[in-house]
């Protein structure tokens, strides 16, 4: 599918472009996963977050919510009925998709960085505290292993973002958003290929969302990760078109945003 980018779109579409460049890049340098590591884990927690702010749509409690080292993380709530365990079920994935494309649309419609790196910042501690941390001391005493690291990880990446909306430039604070917002579509990307093929009949079983899905309604879950690809590729593609569409002339008379220093001269 072919997009326009409009000429007042280009200089953030040239950012975004190396902030994909960058991200896949550490994929096959040796060791430069590291540096992606960070990023990683927020796109984890953004996962997590899905599934529990889902259960808490549907009217259902969360239980506990960890992260691991390993980037990997689980989510305990309450079962309500089929609809709510397939909307909670397919909250990680589609979450975490939609999470980097709402982060693209807001930098692209003049929502400062600054503004949305704290936004972010102030959502991975809530989620670390509420339901990382006090859920699970009050609560499901089975997850007391996860706190730990979901803690310190949770802190560690909300201080960054704060540090970053604080103290780094603009055009700094524009990549680093636009950094996360593909991070978030390539790993919910690249899990849900992994999540494919783990869903195979021939497949060894594990737990995974898409298998939550098949026992909530009886479907392969196959067809539920198929259905999510779909959906996903839904998401990212209007996310493009909002994100290369002419903005609004209201916008072109802001002085505050980093791409728009070429205009003003």
């Amino acid at each position: 599918m072919r997009f326009r980018v409009s000429d007042d779109a280009r200089p953030q579409a040239t950012t975004l472009l190396l902030a994909a460049a960058l991200s896949i890049a550490l994929w096959f340098i040796p060791f430069a996963e590291i540096l992606g590591y960070p990023f990683r884990i927020f796109v984890t927690f953004i996962h997590e977050g899905g599934h529990a702010i889902a259960a808490l749509l549907t009217g259902n409690s969360v239980q506990s919510l960890s992260v691991a080292m390993n980037a990997s993380g689980e989510t305990y709530t309450t079962q309500g009925g089929m609809f709510s365990q397939m909307l909670v079920a397919s909250a990680g994935y589609l979450g975490a998709m939609t999470y980097g494309a709402i982060l693209l649309v807001l930098i692209r419609r003049a929502v400062a960085a600054r503004v949305v790196l704290l936004g972010s910042a102030l959502l991975i501690l809530v989620l670390t505290t509420v339901f990382g941390l006090f859920r699970p001391l009050f609560g499901s005493w089975n997850s007391l292993s996860g706190i730990p690291f979901t803690l310190v990880a949770g802190i560690a990446l909300a201080i960054g973002l704060v540090a970053v909306a604080r103290f780094a430039s603009p055009r700094v604070a524009t990549f680093v958003v636009s950094l996360l917002a593909v991070q978030c579509v390539l790993n919910a990307l690249l899990d849900l290929k992994n999540v494919f093929f783990l869903s195979s009949p021939f497949a060894p079983s594990v737990p995974t969302d898409a298998l939550n899905m098949r026992n909530a309604t009886g479907i392969p879950a196959i067809i539920w990760v198929v259905v999510w690809i779909v959906a996903a590729f839904g998401i990212l593609t209007l996310a493009l078109r909002l994100y290369v569409a002419a903005r609004d002339r209201a916008f072109d008379a802001r002085k505050d945003l980093p791409f728009d220093q070429k205009a003003e001269t």
